[in-house]
């Protein structure tokens, strides 16, 4: 077995034990929650690049939604497991191209609440769906250039009234490089220090009683 491979089997060993540590979390929780409301939110994003490597990024306009499960612990606290479709990416500062992706996102966030008032913060997994660089009228799929897997964190604030009705701002920051490294012969290129970076306002609803 080579070392190439064997070090990819590894990454992607580490991945799948990621996620199964993200479902386990909210499958724990779950089981110990009084009681557990369904809903969904959508929203306006802006996202860019962040990294020692990034030059002239500037923030892009996108959107997010999917569904939320807020597991009760007791009337302060809640574990909200969350699966997301995400718009992310960057534009050039001064130039007039971009790169456009999109993930589904799995956040489990711990949520402390207090007389409506809410700060929530976790893990984030995401998976990568597409991505495109676009220049004018140029659009080429760059899709392999990118890790499939992307590991970051979340937290946010917001207000949640007894009716269910939620509306918060949170903050989605990389901690795993976005980039795939380049083999030239025998030579490895690694790719830069660039990460995901979104901010996320968003609206939602809560079916169920409190």
């Amino acid at each position: 077995m080579s070392a190439t491979f064997a070090v990819s089997l590894t990454i992607q060993f580490m991945k799948k034990r990621i996620l199964l540590f993200i479902a386990a979390a909210g499958i724990s929780a779950a089981a110990q929650a009084q009681n557990t409301r369904l809903g969904l939110k959508l929203g306006p994003s802006l996202t860019s690049f962040t990294g020692d490597d990034v030059r002239d990024a500037a923030y892009k306009f996108g959107f997010h939604a999917g569904g939320v499960a807020e597991l009760n612990v007791n009337d302060r606290i809640a574990i909200q497991p969350e699966v997301l479709f995400s718009m992310k990416g960057a534009k050039a500062e001064d130039a007039d191209f971009s790169y456009n992706s999109s993930y589904v996102d799995f956040p489990v966030l711990l949520k402390i609440k207090a007389n409506g008032l809410f700060f929530e913060a976790g893990p984030q997994a995401g998976i990568l769906l597409t991505s495109r660089f676009k220049a004018d009228d140029l659009s080429v799929d760059v899709k392999d250039e990118f890790k499939g897997f992307d590991l970051g964190y979340a937290a946010g604030l917001g207000f949640q009234a007894a009716s269910g009705l939620m509306v918060g701002l949170r903050y989605n920051g990389g901690i795993t490089r976005i980039g795939k490294d380049t083999k030239i012969g025998s030579v490895t290129i690694e790719a830069g220090e660039v990460r995901n970076s979104a901010f996320q306002l968003y609206a939602g609803f809560l079916f169920g009683s409190k």
